[in-house]
């Protein structure tokens, strides 16, 4: 049996395995949170070793739900990887950038004069249900031995192969063009930037992801979501490991 996230009353706890689901601040990557976890940890229990993993990375530019997993429980993380994420945010309208989100520059403009809702709606439609996408080339993704995203800005020419992503609910919650705001609940492995960028061209336009937010990873939910900042003052009540000694 898993136990119930963000429980915690002793050191040992974190050893023995806990999950912990964050709320990851823009602008931090992904292991930007598992290195602030760790030390966390270690600084204030006393750990020389403690194993910190996350299930599923989140953009930079993207906020919201990152599930850790600590000692023991790093072996399940394959478990998580593979659960649906629902997601919520903006698609702006009428221009590409080449990392199909706001990490780069606009790179061409679009006319927008022609989407109406019902273009909208019926585009949104169309991308639901399994569909192949084509991930960012600004991404983890490896093309020979090599992270994407370190190819693409390093200027090199680089080709991704599409792969089938299944996208379960592609709802419109707001309509104010240029902007659009969504709810997505996808599979493993999908690119909501990607989903961006293949919604302006279904448009005869162009679009980029403008804001981005992970409310479900599973049976986890953002509600009971942690910020770095709460979840170090609950880690300052707990008494540290006396036979280890305090991490300096």
């Amino acid at each position: 049996m898993l136990p119930k996230p963000n429980t915690f009353s002793t050191a040992e706890d974190f050893r023995t395995g806990c999950i912990l689901l964050m709320d990851k601040p823009l602008d931090w990557t992904s292991f930007d949170v598992v290195n602030k976890v760790r030390y966390i940890i270690r600084k204030q229990l006393g750990f020389r070793k403690i194993k910190v993993g996350h299930a599923g990375t989140l953009d930079p530019k993207a906020t919201g739900l990152l599930v850790i997993c600590t000692g023991k429980m790093t072996k399940e993380i394959q478990h998580f990887t593979a659960d649906a994420k629902t997601y919520t945010g903006t698609f702006h309208l009428g221009a590409t950038r080449p990392s199909f989100d706001l990490e780069t520059e606009v790179d061409a403009n679009f006319p927008i004069d022609h989407i109406t809702e019902d273009l909208l709606r019926e585009a949104a439609q169309n991308m639901t249900g399994k569909i192949q996408q084509t991930p960012p080339i600004f991404s983890a993704k490896k093309v020979d031995g090599q992270r994407a995203y370190k190819a693409a800005r390093a200027g090199k020419e680089i080709e991704l192969k599409p792969v089938e992503v299944d996208i379960l609910q592609f709802e419109l919650t707001r309509i104010a063009l240029p902007e659009v705001d969504f709810k997505i609940q996808c599979s493993k492995g999908t690119y909501i930037r990607s989903m961006a960028h293949d919604f302006g061209k279904a448009l005869s336009s162009g679009a980029y992801l403008q804001a981005l937010r992970r409310t479900e990873s599973g049976q986890f939910n953002m509600e009971d979501g942690m910020t770095i900042e709460h979840f170090q003052s609950r880690i300052a009540s707990i008494d540290p490991l006396p036979q280890e000694g305090l991490v300096k």
